[in-house]
């Protein structure tokens, strides 16, 4: 007796083949089993989903094609991860396929029967003895928060200080889970790939190194394999990961843990988009997990939530190891420098440049943050117009004076530095603008005669993108810093992150204006986030939090946002951009939809939206929507496709109470961006 399967494929979402494919099977195989199938010329890996093949989707028997063969050793995908994958394809309209086998390891799909069945008789890594640490002891406000997470079925949002300890919550929260329920898995997924090595060597050290696998795209093509195997046969108890984990098979998932939810680096914006924290919030509906939202910044989504009652908010004001301190009292000052009262073309006003001395003198160390990397964003003819744009791109190329290359960051395009001006040949082309590099050479220069306590010349150290692209290159400039090797330490938002710097006394941010007057809604929000952070990496250790300092140079020092981050008031500043929001009807207080058109050329972008702009006068519910004519992006060409949208504050909207409230509850929650 013969079987229809339905089967989803990996087919793109603009492709007619969107749904469920029908194939024959000698064996009838449970939804969320692996197959090898044909498709066109082509062998195929598959996944059998929940639906009834009938001879209506199917067409002719003779017609059908039959399955190669099954993923014998893996047990079926579970169904609470069909449902997230469903739930994520119908929501962010990508096909079935898309969304399922891009989950699945790479290297899965390529593997034959043989190399499969002696990848499953690997053994799994085996716990050292002795190696596991005992947890501290908790603060009470940990301790709180703690009781309240295991009395209540949530979602949480963590709202915990810079320093508060919410990592050993989220190791305690998991710990407890273990203990209670032997086969029970969590899920702990941070922003960014840099971040996971400090965590992983702490759970580690907390459950034991067989107990927690990692998974990012920082991988090879085998470990993440071996990750994903270990996390799917219910071996690996913990995994740690990026945005991309939030699809890991898990199969006993009792508990999400999203650290620094507000981050942006959790929204996938390439190939099928989505937001892995909102995707968590509903996975652990699907899996009955609890999932608790950290942050000392949360998103004003999030906190919205919370606001309503939808979210429960755990709060932790004060950081861990400070005493009997007032919050207010364990956290760096923050002191504004007015740029417009400084010498003109000033990088380091002389306060802040004094400021870094005093701490060089007493033997701690200092953060430069500046939010750009390269030497400088522009290579400029002084002689005529000519500057350093991208032929692919409609933006300029960076200039990195280490490797004396122009990059282009959207595309990648790279060459080698003219000896003069392309256009007129004058050899006077000079940098405008500037970068890390180029803020670590003037710090080197401003500081070259600056010694140390003990005699020594300075040490400065840049950490961006550019300096940790080798493998374990991030893991040995950390080691440094904490080691105490660095004095200066300048970098992008990479090391304004989760990372604890016990050594840091002084932040400065040298130029954060940009975002203050961004067409972007959220570019405030972000700026604070940015800035709350960064502000937290100074004074961790309790014996320098009195002299730990937060300088940021602005041209703008009576901007509420200042005023809001001088108090360290987040909940201030959410008010305040919340009351913003309302006013303008903008998320979390409407429903809004981007719509944005690639193209080979700008009219083909501009007319595919101008004819979905009349085409959504169609829709039901056509009243309640406000409907914006596109304009260019910023950056109107990328890799020689051409983009275009809506303005970025005006955006499709639905607006209406009534209408809010007929969502159904679980589009509540998902960012509607």
């Amino acid at each position: 007796m013969t079987h229809r399967l339905a089967v989803v494929v990996p087919t793109p979402a603009h492709s007619s083949l969107s749904g469920p494919l029908t194939y024959l099977s000698e064996l009838p195989l449970a939804p969320g089993t692996l197959v090898r199938v044909p498709l066109g010329k082509r062998e195929v890996l598959g996944v059998v989903w929940d639906e009834d093949a009938n001879e209506s989707a199917a067409g002719a028997a003779a017609q059908i094609k039959a399955i190669l063969g099954c993923m014998e050793g893996i047990a079926p995908l579970a169904e609470s991860w069909r449902q997230l994958v469903t739930f994520s394809a119908v929501y962010y309209q990508r096909s079935l396929g898309e969304v399922a086998l891009a989950a699945l390891p790479p290297q899965l799909r390529d593997l034959t029967a043989g190399q499969l069945a002696r990848r499953l008789q690997r053994p799994a890594a085996a716990d050292l003895p002795g190696d596991v640490q005992a947890p501290p002891a908790l603060t009470a406000e940990q301790r709180e928060a703690l009781a309240a997470f295991d009395a209540a079925p949530g979602p949480f949002l963590l709202f915990g200080a810079t320093g508060s300890g919410k990592t050993e919550v989220y190791l305690q929260a998991v710990q407890r889970l273990l203990a209670r329920e032997p086969d029970a898995q969590a899920l702990v997924m941070v922003p960014e790939i840099n971040l996971t090595p400090q965590l992983q060597e702490r759970f580690m050290a907390r459950f034991g190194a067989g107990t927690v696998v990692a998974m990012n795209s920082g991988m090879t093509p085998p470990q993440r394999l071996r990750s994903w195997l270990a996390a799917h046969a219910g071996t690996a108890r913990i995994v740690l990961g990026t945005r991309m984990a939030v699809f890991a098979s898990m199969p006993r998932l009792k508990l999400i843990v999203v650290d620094e939810e507000h981050d942006p680096s959790y929204k996938q914006q390439e190939g099928a988009r989505y937001s892995a924290r909102d995707l968590a919030v509903m996975r652990g509906r699907f899996d009955g997990a609890k999932v608790l939202l950290g942050s000392a910044t949360p998103s004003l989504e999030s906190w919205q939530q919370s606001e309503k009652g939808r979210y429960q908010r755990l709060v932790m004001a004060s950081r861990a190891g400070h005493g009997d301190a007032k919050a207010v009292d364990s956290f760096p000052a923050v002191r504004l420098v007015d740029m417009n009262l400084q010498p003109r073309n000033t990088v380091f006003s002389p306060q802040l440049l004094g400021a870094i001395q005093e701490r060089i003198a007493r033997d701690e160390q200092s953060l430069v943050f500046l939010n750009r990397r390269g030497y400088a964003p522009v290579l400029a003819c002084t002689a005529c117009d000519w500057k350093s744009e991208c032929p692919n791109c409609s933006a300029f190329r960076v200039f990195h004076k280490i490797d004396r290359t122009l990059r282009c960051h959207h595309c990648g395009y790279t060459e080698r530095v003219p000896r003069a001006c392309p256009v007129c040949g004058n050899v006077d082309i000079a940098p405008v603008g500037r970068g890390t590099e180029r803020l670590e050479e003037h710090l080197a220069e401003l500081l070259g005669g600056i010694r140390r306590p003990n005699g020594e010349a300075i040490r400065i150290a840049r950490m961006d993108a550019d300096t940790t692209r080798l493998k374990g290159s991030l893991e040995q400039q950390l080691a440094r810093v904490h080691a105490g090797a660095v004095d200066v330490l300048v970098g992008t938002q990479m090391v304004t992150k989760g990372h604890d710097f016990r050594g840091i006394t002084l932040v400065a941010a040298v130029n954060p204006d940009a975002a203050l007057f961004s067409s972007d809604f959220r570019a405030p929000e972000r700026l604070f986030g940015l800035l709350m952070q960064a502000a937290g990496r100074a004074g961790r250790d309790a014996a320098h939090a009195g002299a730990s300092e937060m300088w940021v140079q602005t041209w703008h020092p009576k901007h509420p946002l200042f005023t809001a981050l001088r108090r360290h008031d987040y909940p201030a500043f959410a008010a305040q951009q919340l009351e913003e929001r309302a006013q303008a009807g903008m998320p979390p207080f409407a429903y809004q939809a981007l719509v944005r058109a690639e193209a080979r050329t700008q009219e083909a972008a501009q007319d595919f939206l101008h004819s979905a702009r009349s085409a959504a006068h169609e829709i039901e519910g056509a009243e309640h929507i406000s409907l914006y004519s596109p304009v260019p992006m910023s950056v109107q060409r990328v890799a020689n496709v051409a983009r275009r949208r809506p303005p970025q504050r005006r955006q499709l909207f639905r607006r209406g109470a009534g209408h809010r409230a007929a969502q159904a509850d679980e589009r509540r929650i998902v960012d509607h961006r």
